[in-house]
């Protein structure tokens, strides 16, 4: 079933794609040099944010008691990684037994 296009939303300037025009396509990476020059085109397409862990920190839900939550909580923001710290630290410190 298809369905009319709304006449106050069609941009003739911008018609909307076909298959065609899609196939026909060329990436980003391949057309921005050509438009903007390769130091500019290299800085538009540079990933955004922080570079991926090789090894990302897991989510888990964990049970702590009351004490060790107030005390990390305590220093203020931070205490989640203040308790990986100090489990880290632990591990270090028992290694091997």
């Amino acid at each position: 079933m298809s369905k009319k296009p709304n006449p106050e939303m069609v941009d003739e300037e911008n018609p909307q794609w076909t298959a065609a025009d899609f196939a026909n396509a060329r990436s980003a990476r391949e057309v921005l040099p050509e438009i903007f020059g390769t130091m500019v085109a290299q800085q538009m397409l540079k990933p955004r944010g922080r570079p991926r862990a090789e090894h990302p920190k897991e989510r888990i839900n964990i049970r702590l008691s009351h004490e060790v939550i107030e005390y990390f909580k305590a220093a203020g923001d931070g205490w989640q990684t203040r308790i990986d710290s100090a489990l880290r630290q632990f591990i270090t410190e028992h290694r091997g037994r």
